[in-house]
């Protein structure tokens, strides 16, 4: 049997380029599917798509995006980081594998350019690829009264900031002790912090906000977590990693005056009040990106942040150049 024989594909909306794209890659996959052991071809429902244009009505079944996780056997994703980050939350509690196709900037997640499409799909086809997990955030919110909001995905990063931007809020941080009974066990104080917030990161995000903070970058093999206070008022309030096997309690404390906002990859957003508590731990099912044969995470590095080269080289103030 052929190892993706429902391929599933999710692609950035509103974007005329990432929907040329989509269309190219239908044409590809109806083309290249009776030989490779496709059997269906699903498009979600919130994708740009022009069937008649695609020459596709009969081979492509437009479907809801949670249709779509529980058929698909491997997901292809056209946009950049955020509709990787908006398509893997519906994705990975199904472990369904997703290859980005790179239509952002940076594109840490989306690895392939609109021009690589052909022969990575070639690649995939053949056998030339594997499957990378990266382990996922379950964040909750406790309130105060002890109710629990329903658990939310994080694959990037969980940030808690002040509503009101220009404050700082004042919190604590707390560790399970228990790595084996995560949520039900004694809590180890870590800190009390004063800050504009903090950002809790996995390796997957440690290229992101967190990096922006003076967070480490995390290689994503690491089963670790990032604390990145944001513009901390104490300077030797610095990033730790601790263990992802733990879980992490935020709580705001202080005056009470300000609440704070809580967001899940910048995409899913939670009031907190004081006194309530942000609670995360690692969530059952991981990310599983596909990367086509040659991938190298550090090779991604010294593209994407520019490591180890040279600066371009810019004209004087005088404007000729010497």
């Amino acid at each position: 049997m052929a190892p993706f024989p429902t391929i599933g594909i999710i692609s950035k909306r509103g974007d005329a380029s990432a929907a040329q794209t989509l269309h190219r890659l239908v044409k590809l996959l109806i083309r290249q599917a009776p030989g490779n052991g496709v059997q269906s071809i699903l498009v979600s429902d919130d994708s740009d798509i022009d069937l008649t244009a695609t020459g596709a009505l009969n081979g492509v079944d437009i479907v809801p995006r949670d249709q779509l996780a529980q058929r698909a056997s491997m997901a292809i994703v056209v946009g950049g980081d955020g509709t990787l980050l908006s398509a893997a939350r519906s994705l990975v509690n199904y472990e369904v594998p997703i290859l980005g196709i790179n239509h952002g900037r940076l594109g840490f997640l989306v690895e392939v350019g609109p021009d690589e499409i052909t022969s990575a799909i070639g690649a995939v086809f053949n056998g030339q690829y594997y499957i990378a997990e990266r382990f996922v955030l379950s964040a909750e919110i406790r309130h105060a009264d002890g109710s629990l909001t329903p658990p939310a995905l994080a694959i990037n990063d969980v940030v808690l900031r002040n509503r009101a931007s220009i404050r700082m809020i004042e919190y604590e941080t707390w560790l399970s002790r228990d790595p084996q009974r995560p949520m039900g066990a004694q809590w180890e104080f870590i800190s009390r912090h004063r800050a504009d917030g903090l950002i809790i990161s996995t390796p997957t995000g440690s290229t992101a906000y967190a990096l922006s903070g003076g967070g480490p970058v995390l290689h994503p093999g690491l089963s670790a977590v990032a604390l990145v206070p944001i513009c901390p008022h104490t300077l030797t309030d610095r990033p730790i990693a601790v263990p992802a096997s733990r879980a992490i309690r935020i709580v705001q404390c202080g005056d009470g005056e300000h609440d704070a906002h809580v967001t899940c990859d910048g995409q899913v957003n939670f009031e907190l009040a004081h006194d309530d508590a942000v609670e995360l731990h690692r969530a059952l099912h991981p990310l599983r990106l596909l990367h086509p044969a040659g991938y190298s995470y550090f090779r991604l590095l010294r593209d994407k942040l520019l490591w180890g080269r040279a600066p371009e080289s810019t004209p004087s103030p005088s404007g000729n150049g010497s």
